[in-house]
């Protein structure tokens, strides 16, 4: 069995970032990834509202230099290993994964969270064969074609400005009478060439070998149309990857987020948690940097014990 002073669940934002704060205070630091280092953050088109980048970075190009940082300071990354549950009773925590089973005096929980589903018929379908969640993934394979992004938050703006500069035609559909999107990214999706469709959900996805149109609902007149688009991308929100959490006896909230204290600890002694997988209401990079570091630096005092740490 491996043994790690520190485990963080999760190779995101959250997770990165306390794994250079853990590296850096002494403790041996495992991060253990499902999937490929660097979490939703990689896939955003623009990030213009992370500190220190007045131009605005790519999430691709953060992430990038966070997981390197990571790396030099020595914090190991395994990728594509999925933690599948934790043994949380004894002072020394397990993880078990799809591969391995580790060991340590402490975890952190920063798993994050996936994209939420519509749940309409043709979906799954079509997934991969013009429905998608990521427009940075598969934006470039609808160069000149017609596309809609169904949503109404920062994310569902992001991905319609960002499309309005390679398909031909982009529909955003809100259920809703206005955007929660921020005012700055508002602003610049009123500078696009977007259809704006409000109070209007998507009820059907219909196609052949691919994506042909969608079934459109108002919900002010009661209405139904369709409309003929190539691809549809989904941008309506994310569920938290927290179900191995709490099988092993963490608290989360009614949707299943972890709850955390002010100092990112969980109801369980040595399990701390940060980032998109917590009950923060600001699912936001900079939240996830900052929350990770709490947690990071409560995990060495837990660890440690030095003077100034108090349970």
């Amino acid at each position: 069995m491996s043994q790690w002073d520190l485990i963080i669940v999760g190779g995101g934002v959250a997770g990165l970032t306390a794994g250079i704060y853990g590296s850096r205070s002494g403790l041996e630091t495992l991060i253990l990834e499902e999937n490929i280092p660097g979490g939703q953050a990689a896939y955003a088109p623009i990030i213009e509202n992370y500190p220190g980048f007045p131009e605005g970075i790519s999430g691709m190009e953060l992430v990038s230099r966070i997981i390197k940082q990571a790396e030099r300071m020595g914090v190991e990354i395994h990728q594509l290993e999925k933690v599948t549950s934790l043994h949380v009773e004894a002072a020394k925590k397990q993880v078990i994964t799809d591969k391995a089973v580790y060991e340590a005096a402490a975890v952190i929980i920063a798993s994050g969270s996936h994209h939420r589903k519509l749940g309409v018929p043709g979906e799954e379908e079509f997934r991969g064969r013009g429905v998608s969640y990521c427009a940075v993934c598969d934006g470039p394979f609808f160069k000149d074609r017609r596309v809609a992004v169904v949503g109404g938050g920062n994310s569902a703006a992001v991905s319609a400005v960002y499309l309005s500069n390679i398909a031909s035609e982009v529909h955003l559909i809100h259920r809703r009478g206005e955007l929660r999107a921020e005012k700055a990214l508002v602003m610049d999706l009123q500078k696009r060439n977007v259809n704006m469709m409000w109070n209007t959900n998507v009820k059907e996805i219909k196609g052949d070998t691919r994506v042909r149109k969608i079934v459109l609902f108002n919900n002010e007149t009661g209405e139904t149309s369709e409309l003929e688009v190539d691809g549809v991308f989904i941008q309506i929100g994310e569920v938290p990857n927290s179900k191995f959490a709490r099988e092993a006896g963490v608290k989360v909230d009614e949707k299943g987020y972890i709850i955390v204290d002010s100092r990112q600890r969980t109801n369980l002694k040595g399990i701390f948690a940060a980032g998109d997988v917590t009950a923060c209401p600001v699912k936001q990079i900079g939240t996830a940097v900052g929350q990770a570091i709490v947690a990071a630096n409560e995990a060495f005092g837990y660890i440690k014990r030095p003077y100034y740490y108090y349970l």
